[in-house]
């Protein structure tokens, strides 16, 4: 066995030299101890505000060693790896600016990835050819061809992938989804789920030079090239330009309320197959996607999901009013309604939010923490909660909604041939052309 890489490896596999793996508990760090070649060595790529505070989760526990960081903007990749070196009392990590030398290192186990939709796809696909497991933020992509595309590579390779959609690893969303596989509601109706709206504001930007540390071509990537602006590269801006991101729908947290509703469908490895534009205002500014929508499919098991902002999620159903919740999901059953959000839950009858689900009872999988969840994937060879198939169904949901929005019409899908049936001009959409050199 060839080091730390060889010795997870097996780990996954469960045996070591014909012996069943048990790992003292010192090496996953239980008594305050974990050897060196014990731990997860990690990167991280796009470390700004998201992928900073995902990196700082993982650089907090004892069994993760953090040993690159990878970023477009020089000040930032330094910022980060100095909060790097203040942990480790050292100066040993190192900072890239391109993400191919990262996975050019044989020493990396997995990867954080946070660098925005446009990269995540790419990034992902070459991270699981190169053998790192990761941890990929949402959303995953921005086409349909792409999620695929990683589910691929992803399942060629054997690797450990976890979805950045966390509400899953939570009390509140565990317990209202093992309260509707239990029966507690009865026959579930329909699915409402309120995202954030996006802001009533204005932008625009005005067109200069990229600032001095700041690499702007490798920030668009794959994406279609734009002049450069302040506004353009802002969180407030491209998270809701089509080029990057499809704003609250999607990576403003639509996308968690999304894998919530797929999971309470029980639809983790299939989706709904119709979806219909109701109602849709487009911004037409520097962005151009959805401000405030309300879009409707229907799964083949009749179940209805509707996916509103939550200003108009609170006028169609007062039950979004339960709690002052900026994002939400409401479960309709034949005897009874769950309301649940990152707040809290509130159920009808009112004593379904106490209830306990015994052991003898459904359960879905249990995770309490979602970055550890990865980590005893990479060493069990188990799937993590929010695993690849999850991430590619959770984002045919939206991408079946944007598309449903921009045409503005009612579509109908094919879970399993995962396309539009008869439906030519709408399975356009479906992939995206990638500015060269970049492709899949």
């Amino acid at each position: 066995m060839n080091g730390r890489r060889d010795f997870l490896k097996c780990l996954a596999g469960g045996v070591v030299a014909g012996f069943p793996t048990i790992l003292p508990s010192s090496a996953l760090g239980r008594d305050g101890f974990v050897a060196p070649s014990d731990k997860i060595v990690m990167g991280a790529i796009g470390v700004g505000r998201q992928g900073s505070g995902d990196m700082r989760g993982f650089l907090m526990l004892p069994d993760v060693h953090v040993a690159a960081i990878c970023d477009v903007n020089q000040a930032t990749r330094e910022r980060i790896a100095a909060v790097v070196n203040r942990r480790y009392n050292d100066t040993a990590c190192a900072t890239y600016n391109d993400f191919r030398e990262v996975l050019e290192r044989s020493d990396i186990d997995a990867l954080v990835i946070a660098t925005g939709e446009r990269w995540h796809p790419l990034i992902a696909s070459a991270a699981a050819r190169a053998s790192k497991h990761m941890y990929c933020e949402k959303p995953l992509c921005l086409s349909v061809a792409a999620a695929k595309a990683v589910r691929e590579a992803v399942n060629e390779n054997g690797v450990s992938f976890q979805f950045g959609t966390q509400q899953r690893s939570t009390f509140y969303y565990r317990h209202a989804v093992e309260l509707v596989r239990n029966g507690r509601i009865g026959e579930v109706k329909t699915i409402m789920v309120g995202s954030v709206r996006g802001p009533d504001d204005t932008l625009y930007g005005e067109i200069k030079e990229p600032p001095l540390g700041f690499d702007y071509d490798m920030w668009l990537g794959p994406s279609p090239w734009a002049p450069y602006s302040d506004m353009r590269v802002s969180i407030a801006a491209w998270l809701f330009i089509s080029d990057y991101g499809l704003g609250c729908l999607d990576g403003a947290w639509g996308i968690h309320d999304i894998d919530i509703a797929q999971w309470v469908a029980n639809a983790d490895n299939t989706g709904p197959v119709e979806v219909e534009s109701q109602a849709a205002t487009f911004y037409t500014d520097i962005r151009d996607v959805p401000h405030d929508y309300t879009v409707e499919h229907r799964y083949a098991s009749g179940i209805r999901l509707i996916h509103m902002d939550m200003a108009t999620a609170r006028k169609r159903a007062p039950e979004f009013n339960s709690l002052p919740s900026t994002g939400a999901t409401v479960i309709f059953g034949s005897e009874g309604w769950i309301f649940v959000s990152r707040d809290g839950i509130v159920t009808h009858p009112e004593s379904l939010a106490s209830e306990k689900i015994g052991p003898n009872q459904i359960q879905v999988i249990r995770s309490g923490d979602h970055r550890r969840n990865l980590l005893d994937a990479i060493r069990s060879g188990q799937k993590t909660i929010c695993n690849i198939e999850v991430a590619v169904r959770d984002q045919t949901v939206v991408q079946q909604e944007y598309i449903a929005l921009s045409l503005g019409r009612k579509l109908r899908w094919d879970p399993v041939a995962e396309y539009f049936v008869d439906d030519p001009e709408a399975n356009k959409w479906l992939s995206r052309p990638m500015r060269s050199p970049w492709h899949m």
